[in-house]
């Protein structure tokens, strides 16, 4: 008896969980579930958790995920607004905006499917984008010239609208150049056409350093010559005072000619005696007769 009630429980349970899965659906965060009756979309549900349907083939449910998808395109070859040319590649991420347009626009919401058609559409937006810059905005020695954000801008905004007036349920979230090459045919003038460049601000550096060096060293000559003027200024004064004393000095001379000899004497001496040197002299030499002890007063008869 107890066993029968026991295979009673489990076939119970076996029928519940056997009607859940007819019944109920379960979506995930990562996911968006789009609802079909007979093959038709009726509804979706982009919030997690459980849903009700009712049995296949009368409803179906597809899950398609809601999270960001991304790929990047071909290695392709532009020809630029200049006529030069260069290999450009972008990086693009996209995600389902619409799931119920993105179901029946392609096979089931197949993820790959889209992606084919969107590569093609990257591809056109990007050469038609490119096609209007010059190759400066791409590659260039003044990172003022270079225009990434401008064009990667304006490419995303071109695959959007294009995938807008597609209907295709897809939106573009972002979109940046991944790689750019040259051609071998064209690296060398472009190399060429680049050290030209920088040579051209090297060029422009060397002109402003000799120019800001010239007026360097005018501005230093002029101090120089001010300061040279005042010296020479201060030095005449000088020079003036000096002789002006020694005026009053060979007045004093004039007067005391013994005293100008005695001076004379003694800057000879002092000449004689600058360096190391030895005099041998007898006392009658001048200027030592000077120390000649004076003879005494001989007294009056």
């Amino acid at each position: 008896m107890k066993r029968k009630t026991l295979n009673l429980i489990v076939a119970a349970l076996l029928v519940v969980i056997f009607g859940l899965m007819l019944f109920v659906y379960q979506v995930r965060v990562s996911e968006v579930a789009v609802v079909t009756l007979f093959g038709k979309v009726v509804h979706t549900q982009t919030n997690a958790g459980a849903g009700l349907r009712l049995p296949y083939p009368i409803e179906g449910v597809y899950k398609l995920d809601q999270r960001i998808q991304n790929f990047q395109d071909n290695f392709d070859q532009i020809k630029l607004n200049d006529q030069n040319i260069i290999l450009l590649s972008v990086y693009v991420g996209y995600r389902i905006s619409d799931p119920a347009v993105f179901f029946q626009k392609f096979l089931n919401g197949s993820i790959p499917e889209a992606e084919k058609l969107l590569v093609g559409v990257v591809r056109n937006s990007k050469g038609e984008v490119a096609g209007r810059h010059n190759f400066a905005d791409f590659i260039s020695a003044d990172p003022q010239q270079r225009k990434f954000a401008l064009i990667e801008q304006e490419i995303q905004d071109e695959v959007q609208k294009q995938v807008k007036d597609k209907q295709w349920g897809v939106e573009i979230r972002f979109l940046q150049i991944q790689k750019i090459g040259l051609p071998e045919s064209v690296t060398q003038n472009v190399f060429t056409r680049m050290s030209s460049e920088r040579q051209y601000y090297i060029d422009n550096i060397d002109s402003a350093g000799t120019l800001k060096s010239v007026q360097i060293r005018a501005t230093a000559d002029g101090k120089a010559a001010s300061l040279l003027a005042d010296a020479e200024a201060q030095s005449q004064t000088i020079r003036g005072q000096g002789e002006a004393e020694m005026m009053k000095s060979l007045e004093v001379l004039q007067k005391n000619p013994n005293l100008a000899t005695f001076n004379m004497q003694i800057a000879a001496l002092e000449q004689f005696l600058k360096k190391k040197t030895t005099l041998i002299l007898d006392q009658s030499t001048t200027p030592l007769q000077w120390l000649q002890m004076a003879e005494p007063a001989k007294p009056d008869k």
